[in-house]
């Protein structure tokens, strides 16, 4: 049968109504670090989506990197998110917390007590900004600090500090987690055989670099129920000054199979061949065949793409980000071929209020002030 966006899909006994994916994007609105009125309506006007994933909500303060982003290690924390999901399930929707620690990725001015930034080696990278403080009260891209290596013990406090967030994340009404192991933050960190040079039982074979985020993945399934977690990866990624290495590949597809035999809602591939990196499709298809889970892959998509990604077995669920920025009501849209609007790059990050964050209108409208 030819598989559409519109076709229903059970993610490990929840009934997604759509193969459509909000993907998780930062958008650094949060002043005060905790969701606000403004985030429950932007998330809840995007509730016809299969499942929201939210933007990646930091397990730790040592776990920031971007000002104005939120947490999950807080009483507060939890009861603001529990307005964003009682928003979003009024209407329907069903939504995902995105669990997220940068490691070296962040800048001492946003740390606590003024701390190093913590990664598997105390490497900084080259040419990367965080968005903190660059003076007092004044915030802006400045380059990351350098970090310091995580003990073996820390690295199990991680952890623990993975399992909590989790466990927040259900109190506040979240349908389950994803863990973040995309785009160069802790885990690849950790993942990267030319990056992570430790000698302990956290390097070196690809079964030491894969240590933590399958232990993590493990633990955070026994507290909440494997159904309820999915992990987000960017196999061949090169942001952030993440770079090749000798046995990247079999790495990739060595935890492809790790996470195929763990009863997971499922896994989302970052392709990120839209941002220049090289992911053959090729890898693909040996990625599939390692993992025969629920598989989304999210990456410059438009309808007829996605859908032809769908009908050759690349995917079940489709991740799209900025489309969802402009279109609340992107499903609408595709469902009766009405055009897109198009976000304001401007206001894609920091505080604006609602401007370019909740007041892109529905279609038709009078007046699409963003086109």
């Amino acid at each position: 049968m030819t598989q559409t966006l519109f076709h229903t899909h059970d993610l490990a006994g929840l009934e997604l109504p759509n193969r459509l994916v909000m993907a998780p994007m930062t958008r650094s609105r949060c002043a005060n670090g905790v969701p606000d009125l403004l985030t429950e309506r932007y998330y809840s006007q995007r509730a016809s989506a299969g499942l929201i994933i939210t933007e990646g909500i930091n397990i730790s303060q040592q776990g920031t990197g971007y000002l104005f982003t939120s947490g999950l290690y807080t009483d507060d924390h939890v009861e603001a998110w529990k307005r964003v999901t009682d928003a979003v399930h009024a209407k329907g929707g069903r939504i995902f917390a995105q669990l997220w620690h940068v490691g070296r990725l962040s800048h001492v001015s946003i740390q606590p007590d003024g701390a190093a930034p913590v990664s598997s080696v105390d490497r900084q990278p080259n040419n990367v900004n965080a968005y903190a403080w660059v003076s007092a009260g004044v915030p802006g891209n400045v380059a990351t600090s350098e970090p310091r290596a995580l003990s073996t013990d820390e690295v199990q406090g991680i952890v623990a500090q993975f399992v909590a967030a989790a466990q927040r994340a259900i109190q506040a009404g979240f349908d389950g987690v994803e863990i973040h192991g995309a785009n160069g933050y802790l885990f690849e960190q950790f993942i990267n055989g030319e990056l992570n040079t430790r000698q302990d039982c956290y390097g070196g074979s690809i079964e030491n670099r894969l240590r933590l985020v399958l232990e993590t993945v493990d633990a955070v399934s026994a507290a909440i129920g494997g159904e309820r977690v999915g992990i987000r990866i960017s196999p061949f990624g090169r942001l952030y000054d993440m770079h090749p290495y000798h046995d990247e590949k079999q790495t990739w597809l060595t935890l492809a199979a790790e996470l195929g035999q763990r009863q997971l809602a499922y896994v989302h591939l970052s392709d990120q061949r839209t941002i220049g990196a090289d992911c053959e499709t090729s890898f693909f298809i040996d990625f599939r065949k390692a993992y025969a889970g629920t598989l989304i892959v999210a990456g410059g998509f438009d309808q007829d793409s996605a859908e032809a990604a769908l009908n050759v077995g690349k995917a079940d669920l489709i991740g799209f980000g900025q489309p969802y920025i402009a279109n609340p009501d992107l499903l609408e849209r595709m469902v009766n071929g009405w055009p897109l609007a198009k976000a304001q790059r401007e206001t894609l990050y920091g505080l604006h209020g609602a401007r370019g964050y909740t007041d892109y209108p529905t279609y038709p409208a009078s007046v699409d002030t963003h086109e």
